[in-house]
């Protein structure tokens, strides 16, 4: 049992930023993570995507953000635990704790700092029947870097971008690490991934590089205790087998709160407490978001929403057709602004756009929003919506510069 200052449990920015602050105070720190890199959400989510909402930075990308905050930390040397998640944190005598990864390691900790946000994202699985007894094996949720694929016949299974690059990255690694065979399966000929990358599909398409296999998976086929193949059903109702040697899913990743619901903390909307009145919650110590606390400590009411108006007007101002992580972002940013009619339009759309990729639990939300709001708009006398904003428009819309929230409040 290793025994250190405190232990950081999540290494996104707000872990990330909580290791500078223990430095600061001469304090050491093991950093837990259950990705296997730094950088949480905001790196594997939005590596390459400009993120807008980072105090004192106009624009960035999640790796950008991910990397100086790491160029930040290096004079502390941190001891990191990527690729494990703490799955037993227990109150010691005399105020202390004892952490448990999932790998076994243990530290002793004199404070621990959950930075978790949402939970630990966790690869999205394939849910087969026996499939589950070749996961680490010939079932995969990740590769890593430079791994050998030579020789094998290689399915990633997902429609989304990720497994759009996957397939991609295989197909054209170099030819003593390329896979015999890659092929690309989603339930259909339709994939979400940016433009650039789907004119590189096409063509490896084309050149019989990658293969396409179009259909719902319904079960697998083993031979002589080895997953063999792939079953699936087309849109013909037909079966389809396809061969296998490696399965890797890219079904994009999902936050599971996991242990923490076990640890004995008040928990409200599966959210953690950060300031608690009293009790055993009171021994934990908690990583506060540096960034959007102070935010939405030291502004106004009225200053956020402009705030966030601001966002999504510069959002809908990006040139070229808006992916489904901008028109997310615009629902939410105008949302919180209080701008209902184009609240209904983006939280609509993307609700639609990730149910289209049974993506429910985003679609959900998201749907729920946008009616929310219609129903609302609905209830606010037409003149103060401006019904322009009603009518169908593209997705990258002009900038009516009005203030909802003002003329909401008004008309009340």
């Amino acid at each position: 049992m290793e025994k250190t200052d405190a232990v950081v449990i999540g290494a996104g920015p707000v872990g990330l930023f909580q290791i500078f602050q223990l430095g600061l105070q001469g304090l050491s720190c093991h950093v837990i993570d259950a990705l296997p890199h730094a950088g949480g959400q905001c790196a594997e989510l939005y590596g390459d995507k400009p993120i807008y909402d980072i105090p004192a930075i106009k624009v960035c990308t999640g790796q950008e953000l991910t990397d100086h905050l790491l160029e930040q930390i290096v004079p502390f040397a941190p001891q990191w635990h990527l690729g494990e998640h703490a799955a037993v944190l227990e109150p010691q005598p005399g105020g202390s704790f004892l952490v448990e990864t999932c790998g076994g390691t243990q530290l002793h900790a004199r404070a621990v700092f959950i930075a978790a946000g949402v939970g630990a994202f966790l690869p999205r699985t394939l849910k087969l029947p026996g499939l589950e007894a070749f996961e680490g094996t010939q079932l995969r949720y990740r590769l890593d870097d430079g791994e050998n694929l030579a020789g094998q016949h290689l399915v990633v299974h997902g429609g989304g971008e990720h497994a759009v690059a996957t397939a991609i990255a295989c197909a054209t690694a170099p030819e003593h690490l390329r896979p015999s065979r890659t092929t690309l399966h989603h339930r259909r000929d339709v994939f979400d991934a940016p433009p650039a990358a789907l004119d590189q599909l096409r063509v490896l398409r084309s050149a019989g590089r990658i293969e396409v296999a179009i259909g719902v998976a319904n079960g697998i086929e083993q031979a002589a205790g080895h997953l063999s193949a792939l079953m699936l059903t087309t849109p013909e109702s037909t079966l389809l087998r396809v061969p296998l040697d490696r399965l890797l899913v890219r079904l994009g990743l999902v936050p599971r709160l996991g242990p923490i619901a076990d640890w004995g903390m008040a928990l409200e909307r599966k959210q953690l407490l950060a300031r608690p009145g009293g009790g055993p919650q009171a021994s934990y110590r908690f990583a506060q978001d540096h960034f959007h606390e102070f935010l939405y400590a030291n502004l106004g009411g009225e200053t956020l929403a402009e705030l966030h108006t601001a966002v999504g007007l510069a959002l809908e101002d990006l040139p070229g057709e808006a992916p489904l992580e901008r028109i997310a972002a615009l629902a939410y940013h105008f949302q919180r602004a209080g701008d209902l009619p184009r609240t209904v339009r983006y939280a609509l759309d993307a609700g639609v756009r990730h149910l289209e990729l049974q993506a429910l639990a985003p679609a959900e939300r998201l749907l729920k929003s946008g009616l929310a709001a219609l129903r609302l708009a609905l209830r606010v006398p037409a003149a103060l919506l401006r019904r322009e904003h009603l009518e169908a428009q593209p997705v990258i819309a002009g900038r009516p510069r009005q203030r909802p929230r003002q003329q909401l409040r008004a008309a009340r």
